[in-house]
């Protein structure tokens, strides 16, 4: 779990947005949709893992993307979940791996970038931010997460909201997402790294959040 702080960064899990900012907490999804001009945003937490395949079985969930996971086999009670699979009307499924037992229920599959193929930040649990870097080439159809995401994005007609062109972009969103109306109650902060430049991105080293003026220093102690 080398990155599981940094999923929570990104809204990763279900019951909380973006940037550490939580769905029960005054203004912050209001803060949200303001900051990506979005039209609304849902009024609280989706689904857990469980409790969202069990909907997917029940048919109250119609379309159903997997990424980076095998549910067919990770999940408790796996038969229910191939059940739930198999029930659902449309599978997407990315992975670096082409024949999982989770790929099979597939009715479109996109083809991502291994762990060694991708660039991009991890975080783990003490809050230190650190450079993932590409250290093997990918074939020509495996892609990284966020291109797929961004081209998904551009296709449903969002052409300006995902405008990413690089790994860069997207973590410059993020450190500005993280300073947006933060006056110090948000722990999660990386202000400092709102204008970092591509060439720094690629040369950036370990540091902890929040990263409020020197991104070099970091904050070793939260409290």
């Amino acid at each position: 779990q080398p990155n599981a702080m940094g999923g929570r960064e990104v809204g990763g899990l279900a019951n909380t947005l973006a940037a550490h900012m939580e769905y029960d907490k005054p203004g912050d999804r209001e803060r949200v949709i303001q900051f990506w001009e979005a039209p609304s945003l849902p009024s609280g937490p989706g689904l857990k893992a469980v409790d969202l395949f069990e909907a997917v079985h029940n048919g109250k969930i119609k379309v159903l993307w997997v990424m980076a996971t095998n549910p067919a086999v990770s999940l408790p009670d796996n038969a229910r979940v191939r059940e739930a699979l198999d029930r659902c009307e449309t599978v997407i499924v990315s992975d670096c791996v082409r024949d999982t037992d989770t790929t099979a229920y597939a009715d479109i599959l996109l083809p991502a970038r291994g762990w060694g193929e991708k660039d991009g930040t991890v975080t783990n649990s003490e809050r230190r931010i650190s450079r993932q870097r590409a250290f093997q080439k990918s074939s020509t159809e495996a892609m990284p997460d966020w291109w797929i995401l961004n081209e998904v994005g551009r296709a449903l007609g969002y052409k300006q909201a995902f405008a990413f062109t690089s790994a860069a972009d997207v973590f410059r969103e993020h450190a500005v997402l993280s300073a947006y109306e933060n006056d110090g109650r948000r722990p999660f902060n990386l202000a400092g790294l709102r204008h970092i430049s591509d060439e720094s991105y690629d040369q950036l080293k370990p540091v902890q959040w929040p990263v409020l003026a020197d991104p070099v220093l970091g904050t070793a102690r939260l409290f």
